[in-house]
């Protein structure tokens, strides 16, 4: 997966009135915003250092940060409500057909997990950014649609956190509360007339909710429990291959990334937004393809009535996996 030729034309084309400069008489060979975005990208699509790219293109090592901010700055500015806006009621239900059709799992409209972003320990911030993985890191929390493409995003600074925790301080569950989205009203599940409302998937670092589904806890489950377990891991894989191309993409995640916080901050908003552009095309020209690829927080710290809701739909999908529904 790579970004084309006319995807950089794309955002040269969007992102050029705003990074032209009006250049004064001194400057004989002023630098071009096409030239910005090229530094721009080189600079997350290899992780080099500001020095490496300032003798790379003869220009300072000032003029390089002060570039590389600004072109992501406007990448999310401008670039976010067309690939990364609040989904639509439409944009939910494309994403729960796409659901269906991949995995066989109905209703479901979204996958979210945490990203640990690897990062050079600020200065006098002690162990808030010390992650259970032994290294310092921000953490990136995403939810992808079916097809692997991030639909929201919340990023927060201190990998100490674990996901249930940045999850209960993120926009996304704050939305899930105020019923700020689009999020289609309950549906019947397929060959069924069992009524259940639309949910995103996580891992068992998440509360469960109902609108929020995740796999059981457990060693000795009986075997439709498991079936379910395989099932809902099966079409979260979709937001761990996301991470997965987002890394591989953008190598500067390979790399310990030398910036404060808030630079970093921005470095993960371009590039998800980038994924998503450069995605936009792949779901154009493969259409149908397949992608193959700890409880962090106890359910009690959140209201009972989202858990014993949560208990309900999740009996609901077990069930209709394991095609008794019709005891329901």
């Amino acid at each position: 997966m790579r970004m084309s030729v006319e995807e950089f034309h794309y955002i040269v084309h969007v992102l050029y009135k705003s990074l032209q400069k009006d250049w004064c008489n001194l400057h004989n060979k002023p630098i071009l915003p096409e030239e910005e975005i090229v530094i721009t990208i080189r600079f997350l699509a290899t992780g080099q250092s500001y020095v490496s790219l300032a003798f790379a293109f003869n220009i300072g090592v000032s003029t390089v940060s002060k570039i590389i901010h600004e072109v992501m700055d406007y990448m999310w500015i401008i670039l976010r409500p067309v690939h990364m806006g609040v989904p639509t009621r439409q944009d939910f239900l494309s994403s729960a057909n796409t659901f269906l059709r991949k995995y066989n799992i109905p209703n479901c409209i979204g996958a979210v997990d945490g990203k640990h972003v690897r990062i050079k320990k600020p200065a006098h911030s002690g162990s808030l950014y010390f992650n259970y993985k032994r290294y310092f890191s921000c953490v990136l929390q995403a939810v992808v649609d079916g097809n692997g493409k991030f639909t929201f995003i919340d990023i927060c600074p201190y990998g100490s956190q674990s996901d249930g925790a940045i999850f209960g301080h993120s926009d996304f569950k704050r939305g899930l509360d105020e019923r700020a989205f689009a999020i289609p009203d309950a549906a019947k599940l397929p060959f069924t007339n069992v009524t259940m409302p639309y949910y995103f998937i996580g891992d068992g670092a998440y509360p469960l909710r109902g609108d929020l589904l995740k796999p059981i806890r457990g060693h000795n489950l009986p075997p439709w429990q498991k079936y379910y377990n395989k099932r809902i891991s099966r079409a979260r894989v979709v937001v761990e291959n996301a991470f997965g191309r987002l890394t591989q993409k953008w190598r500067i995640f390979h790399t310990t990334i030398q910036c404060q916080p808030d630079t970093v901050e921005k470095i993960i908003k371009a590039t998800c937004i980038l994924h998503n552009i450069i995605l936009t095309d792949v779901e154009n020209e493969e259409a149908g393809a397949v992608l193959l690829s700890q409880e962090g927080i106890a359910n009690q710290n959140y209201p009972d009535a989202h858990f014993r809701q949560g208990l309900v739909e999740r009996e609901k999908l077990i069930r209709w996996f394991n095609g008794q529904s019709h005891n329901l």
